[in-house]
């Protein structure tokens, strides 16, 4: 009897087991899920720190309006710290134990190392804290996308600006020496050639230079009108921005994505004064239309950085990506969702950015230009919506 009872007992256990096997296997299907190789701590934990909130964010507000066609989002962080390794640990980490469709990737060099593996997988598409003008290759990278202008066209959209604002201006650049600092120059001296703009100067540094009385004598002599600073977060540009003053030069200074954040340029102190750049998005506290940065504001009434915004907008187009796939009746591979996001077309963010969006190859190539204002302590926009065709 015992016996019976115990093979009774077993046998329900292990109906419950295969059960409780199948249960999450099922649920699954019914689950849109984003990885994460996130920079929470290390050297761009405060790029990362925002990433994470925004995509969270984004997460939520979805699911709290009931999913998307029956599927609710799920996001899988995990903390990368900037490390090649510790995120390619963390992307295997995460994609053996979750169907994942979408991942963020936290740097160039992740993007780079990671990519034989999506190809192979063929099962999610991937964006990240990259800008990288290499990414921008669907040949290369077919299941990649940059959720704004990569590096070369950020120059692109600076370099319009000047051409339009001051015809036939002479401009610096000036970078460091990295992989990072180097991406657009090459390319982006024919561009502003092109553009009738002369080429005053170019810089390299190291990417923390503190001394920079050398190449200050070089700008000197060469009397720019504009100076585009890139590779840089926020050190040697208030160096630089200094010494210039003090030297009475009138050279206008910009800067690219990673510097434009609004507490990086207030702390160049009054050096920031009139500090210029592109930026793809519109800042949290931009007063124009945007319902989107109204829900963003009402969920956080506290500054969000633009890594917060570029996070929220990554997670809005792999949303939207997975909408039009499902919609499509299609099953979600990268093919497919790649497919998907490349059909984006005049497409509304709800204001993140102040034009409809087109999604060719792998970049969003759109910005505006925003001018540092000290006294307010905010950026404000310099320039109507700039696209790059």
């Amino acid at each position: 009897m015992k016996t019976t009872k115990l093979k009774r007992w077993l046998a329900t256990a292990a109906a419950a087991a295969g059960l409780a096997a199948i249960a999450p296997a099922h649920a699954v299907d019914k689950e849109i899920v984003i990885g994460g190789s996130i920079p929470m701590s290390g050297v761009f934990a405060f790029a990362g720190i925002g990433i994470h909130a925004g995509i969270q964010d984004y997460v939520k507000m979805v699911n709290d309006a009931g999913g998307v066609d029956g599927y609710k989002l799920r996001y899988v962080p995990e903390d990368s710290a900037y490390k090649v390794d510790v995120s390619v640990a963390a992307f295997k980490k995460i994609t053996s134990q979750n169907a994942v469709n979408f991942y963020y990737g936290d740097s160039t060099a992740f993007s780079k190392t990671i990519n034989p593996e999506l190809d192979r997988a063929g099962s999610m598409i991937m964006s990240g804290a990259s800008f990288a003008t290499e990414l921008n290759d669907p040949q290369k990278y077919p299941y990649q996308f940059i959720a704004g202008p990569d590096y070369t066209e950020m120059f692109g959209i600076l370099l319009r600006h000047i051409a339009k604002e001051k015809p036939g201006a002479k401009v610096a650049f000036i970078y460091s020496d990295t992989e990072f600092g180097r991406d657009p120059i090459e390319s982006s001296r024919a561009a502003a050639e092109k553009l009738g703009l002369k080429m005053a100067v170019e810089i390299m540094t190291p990417p923390g230079a503190v001394d920079v009385s050398t190449e200050i004598a070089k700008l000197r002599r060469a009397r720019p009108d504009y100076t585009i600073f890139h590779g840089y977060i926020l050190g040697p540009i208030p160096e630089f921005i200094g010494q210039a003053r003090k030297l009475g030069m009138d050279t206008k200074f910009m800067g690219t994505f990673w510097t434009m954040d609004n507490s990086t340029v207030m702390k160049m102190g009054e050096a920031a004064e009139g500090f210029m750049g592109v930026m793809p998005y519109r800042y949290y506290y931009d007063t124009e239309a945007a319902p989107m940065l109204e829900k963003i504001r009402t969920m956080r009434p506290e500054y969000q950085s633009v890594p917060y915004i570029q996070g929220f907008l990554s997670a809005m187009l792999y949303t939207e990506s997975a909408r039009r796939t499902l919609a499509a009746g299609k099953p979600m591979t990268a093919a497919n969702l790649k497919a998907a996001l490349n059909s984006i077309e005049n497409f509304d963010t709800g204001g993140l950015i102040g034009t409809p969006i087109t999604i060719r190859g792998n970049s969003i190539p759109v910005g505006r230009i925003y001018r540092a204002d000290v006294k307010a302590g905010r950026m404000v926009p310099a320039s109507d919506w700039i696209v790059l065709e």
